[in-house]
């Protein structure tokens, strides 16, 4: 018999956490200091930040500020998908050219493989299985657009992604009513909160300064702002994603978007035997109000996906306390997919924030002007983009403290990108939430009404959300 959301464990940060224990808090912030570079945010840009910025320049005072304890946000709540997509490709295409474009997603496929090396050469232990990414359609809607999105990916040069039919689908992973799907190596499943807490211990160990329950209220050049104290630096780097909307002036800057997950008890091998998955791919799927999952490590399933999408004003969730509906609708997509877990119990349920930018881009910008550098607005693709980032961010502020010159990395087209504000409650909310009730009606309409196009709802919420 499935467990009822009310037996399920809810929130607690995140099941990695349950799994892996909480850490212990370090000391938070005494009083005022000084550094040449600070970094606010002990989440995984904030300390890719500090351990590129401190190998490449050991001499550098480096402090890390963190609100409750590094990984405490998206970093230790996220899917563990580290893949090779990044926010608003598509559009920096259009800005800058379609070579800009294809250099930044060549620097994508090759932070995957940077994640991973790195990893190993530092002996972090993540759980780390590099099996690539599948996405299936399940049907005719989602199949053309499959089909459309493996030829557009390959015009970016992804000459190794595979287009599958049912057949090869079912030989990977047998998702229910799968018609297609599309495959790439640049995928890897991990552990994140055993790569959060392993990161944060080898900055540490390079003489990175990090300062836990140190909530920054403001950041203004040269000064980050904090109830115990003031650290002065000449760089200032906001690494805030999802929880940016918190700091004095920010309000409107990234959108918290909500992104929920639950994770089941361990299969049996029985069950596994009828569901495949023996290559541990990473799986998402075709839908406008898309899900995410992988096999763990220790044999469950972990699948997310949309929830409650934004709470008014830019609030954030309780510990990653979630709604029970929304368990209810992850649960709901588990079974869909696979009809033999339906009395499987699902046994952790959470949600975390993600930063969204008004144009749906994600961005990294040093302001040489003012010393105030930030990274973010992954809009959910932030395993892999936090490591291009955070290197990114280490190569701009070598180049403006004379240490450095241009790279590759600094003519990236995502560099000191300038994107609008999000409009003003309501219309924030209201929008927010009428753009997801719309896919997710796009969605049920494509299931019950199969046709090759996709919904003109859908094309409608993604021109009110600005996303093309």
């Amino acid at each position: 018999m499935s467990s009822s959301a009310s037996s399920v464990v809810n929130g607690g940060v995140s099941f990695w956490y349950a799994d892996d224990g909480l850490p212990a808090v370090r000391e938070p912030l005494s009083g005022d200091a000084s550094a040449d570079v600070v970094i606010v945010g002990g989440g995984y840009t904030g300390l890719w930040t500090a351990y590129y910025l401190k190998k490449a320049a050991p001499f550098l005072r480096i402090t890390v500020l963190e609100q409750k304890f590094c990984g405490y946000g998206a970093s230790g709540r996220n899917g563990g998908w580290l893949y090779n997509g990044i926010a608003g490709r598509d559009r920096y295409a259009r800005l800058h050219g379609r070579e800009a474009a294809v250099r930044l997603q060549r620097a994508m496929n090759g932070t995957v493989a940077e994640v991973i090396a790195v990893a190993e050469a530092e002996g972090i232990e993540a759980d780390v299985h590099r099996g690539g990414v599948l996405e299936v359609a399940t049907t005719p809607a989602q199949l053309a657009r499959l089909k459309a999105f493996h030829e557009h990916e390959l015009s970016y040069g992804e000459k190794d992604r595979e287009l599958y039919g049912a057949r090869e689908t079912a030989e990977r992973i047998r998702v229910a009513d799968a018609v297609g799907s599309t495959w790439t190596p640049h995928g890897a499943r991990l552990h994140p909160v055993k790569l959060v807490k392993g990161l944060a211990a080898v900055v540490e160990a390079l003489g990175v300064t990090i300062h836990e329950s140190t909530p920054v209220t403001e950041v203004r050049p040269k000064h980050a702002v904090t109830p115990y104290g003031t650290v002065r630096a000449p760089y200032i780097l906001r690494c805030t994603e999802g929880f940016t909307a918190a700091l004095k002036g920010q309000r409107r800057t990234w959108l918290p978007m909500n992104s929920s997950m639950v994770v089941t008890e361990r299969l049996t091998e029985e069950q596994w035997a009828g569901i495949g998955w023996t290559g541990l791919e990473t799986l998402g799927d075709m839908a406008h109000a898309y899900m995410y999952a992988q096999r763990t490590a220790d044999g469950r399933i972990a699948l997310g996906g949309r929830g409650v999408p934004y709470r008014f004003g830019s609030r954030t969730d309780n510990d990653g306390r979630t709604q029970p509906a929304t368990i209810e609708a992850l649960r709901e997509i588990l079974t869909r997919f696979f009809p033999s877990l339906v009395g499987v119990r699902v046994e952790h349920a959470w949600s975390g924030v993600l930063g969204v930018p008004r144009d749906w881009c994600a961005t990294v910008t040093l302001d040489r002007s003012t010393g105030l550098g930030w990274a973010g607005g992954y809009v959910g693709s932030g395993v892999a983009t936090t490591n291009l980032a955070a290197r990114t961010l280490r190569d701009l502020v070598q180049q403006d403290s004379g240490q450095g010159g241009r790279t590759e990395l600094t003519d990236l087209p995502w560099v000191n990108h300038k994107v609008r504000r999000w409009e003003p409650e309501p219309f924030r909310w209201l929008g927010v939430q009428a753009m997801y009730a719309t896919y997710r009606m796009a969605d049920q309409r494509e299931r019950l009404h199969p046709a090759t196009e996709s919904s003109r709802l859908a094309r409608l919420a993604d021109r009110v959300a600005g996303r093309y």
